[in-house]
């Protein structure tokens, strides 16, 4: 098996995350990744996680920035 399948099974996807499997079940229960069901088991599309992490990413990056504004405009005004 490879790392390059598009579709992924929980412990694939768990591996391509670095997240434990439990995590990344809560997260599919929680619906918060990109997960279907072929069968009675969980599969992932890499280009739909690839999507997700790449959304997430860009979610978090501006809070950052606005965290570091305002330590910096805090520090200024000590």
């Amino acid at each position: 098996m490879t790392d390059s399948r598009e579709v992924m099974n929980i412990r694939q996807a768990s591996q391509y995350l670095g997240v434990s499997p439990d995590t990344l079940y809560k997260y599919v229960n929680e619906q918060k990744i990109p997960a279907f069901k072929l069968g009675n088991r969980w599969r992932f599309k890499k280009s739909k996680l690839d999507e997700w992490m790449e959304q997430k990413s860009m979610e978090t990056e501006p809070q950052g920035k606005k965290k570091i504004k305002a330590a910096v405009k805090a520090a200024g005004t000590s």
